[in-house]
């Protein structure tokens, strides 16, 4: 890792603006495990964020040694966020320049985490070096198309809302630089209760609730304890369930994936005030959305996700990234040395006497394992290494596919053949309904 410090570059500009000539800037976005991954250049270099509307400030992390960063104008500070952890130091750097194709911000402030243990890359498959949020949705009227997987950046000064009638537009509450919106949940035991959430693209799980009971909301007796992810501030653990439904506007998802996390988890925060949760990406993915923080509302379109079951962890196996490893295959006729850069974590392949290929492919391993889950009973354990799924090889797929091949349907029964110790074991379970 090459982290250089600097003083700040000399500019007037304020916020992120585009081109005079241009009314928008429009970018491809990766969607991974419910969370987008954008392009972003900072001083210079060419990094991937995850946009967080949760988030803030933007948050630079998992530099490696091959990144090479400028940042300016440093200081330290110390930051908390979501996790059972402590808070962390971290860097306070003013006067960054951020680009996002022609969409340019030069006096950019951030934070820079140098913890090697806030890592996303090694759950999501690829590298990612930080997360991004308000400051993009203040400057901006943000269109995201999860369909098409693309974001537009909007002028908000010529954005102008085009009425149909498949569309919804609802408030947007924009307090201390974080958007919220009302809704309606519908509990198993047939309760309406008005909730407002926090909008959180950076967060892949559907709903997030608050247990509070003198309001309503009150953890379902069929529940099982889980893994909800990983916080700036350490793991985040909690309830999960499944509630008759959602209600955003006239829209109604029914038999909504929930989750109640742990009070422990936002220790820094010491009221919640008016808020009763928080709505992620595998509920947003279902919408074409415009945001608009300036106006205070937010445009909601249902797409082809919409209807898509939510999605449950039915096997209970979470998998990381974990470094490198060799493989050997046998090969008809070759040689020299392969370098195939998919953009992903890299594979290098060596030849030898025409006869077998050594490829270094990512390793998979079990980072997690739900109690009484079929994974955990079958007797998988946490830092197994995947080899194959179902007699399919699995370097031969990105993380997430494996995840999928995990957990395709209820009662498929699934059969892994891991490495343990030096030796391969295959085990094989039966997928079952978690509720």
């Amino acid at each position: 890792m090459l982290l250089f410090l600097s003083m700040p570059l000399v500019s007037s500009a304020q916020g992120f603006i585009l081109p005079k000539d241009k009314k928008f800037q429009k970018l491809k976005f990766e969607l991974i495990n419910n969370l987008i991954i954008l392009p972003v250049e900072i001083n210079g270099s060419k990094l991937r964020f995850v946009l967080d509307s949760g988030v803030s400030k933007p948050i630079l992390f998992n530099l490696s040694d091959q990144d090479s960063v400028q940042i300016n104008n440093v200081s330290e500070v110390t930051i908390k966020g979501l996790g059972d952890g402590e808070p962390m130091q971290a860097l306070s750097s003013k006067g960054n320049a951020f680009k996002l194709g022609k969409a340019k911000n030069y006096n950019q402030d951030l934070y820079v985490v140098l913890d090697r243990e806030i890592n996303f890359s090694t759950s999501l498959g690829i590298p990612v070096h930080g997360i991004l949020g308000y400051d993009l949705f203040r400057d901006f009227v943000v269109e995201i198309n999860y369909s098409a997987r693309s974001i537009k950046l909007h002028n908000p000064d010529s954005y102008e809302y085009v009425p149909h009638k498949k569309t919804q537009v609802l408030p947007l509450a924009v307090h201390a630089r974080k958007a919220y919106i009302t809704g309606m949940v519908l509990m198993r035991d047939d309760k309406n209760v008005p909730v407002k959430l926090l909008v959180d693209t950076g967060s892949s799980d559907a709903l997030w609730l608050f247990n509070q009971p003198e309001k309503g909301l009150e953890i379902p007796e069929l529940n099982y304890e889980d893994y909800l992810g990983r916080g700036l501030s350490g793991d985040i653990f909690g309830k999960r369930s499944k509630i008759s439904g959602v209600k955003l506007g006239d829209y109604e998802l029914k038999d909504t994936k929930v989750a109640f996390p742990y009070r422990e988890s936002f220790g820094f925060l010491k009221d919640f005030g008016d808020r009763n949760g928080s709505i992620g990406g595998e509920i947003l993915r279902r919408f074409n959305i415009v945001f608009d923080y300036s106006r205070g509302k937010v445009s909601l379109r249902k797409n082809g996700n919409f209807k898509a079951p939510f999605q449950y962890n039915l096997a209970g196996i979470e998998l990381q990234h974990n470094g490198l490893r060799y493989i050997a295959e046998s090969l008809a006729n070759s040689n020299g040395v392969v370098i195939d850069d998919d953009s992903s974590f890299g594979n290098v392949q060596i030849l030898l006497e025409n006869k077998t290929r050594l490829s270094l492919v990512p390793e998979i391993v079990v980072s997690a394992i739900r109690a009484g889950s079929p994974a955990a009973e079958a007797g998988l354990r946490e830092g197994d290494v995947i080899l194959a799924v179902n007699g399919k090889r699995i370097y031969n797929y990105k993380l997430q596919e494996v995840l999928k091949m995990l957990n395709e349907k209820e009662g498929k029964r699934v059969r892994v053949l891991i490495e343990r110790y030096n030796r391969d074991l295959l085990f094989t379970f039966v997928l079952k309904k978690v509720f």
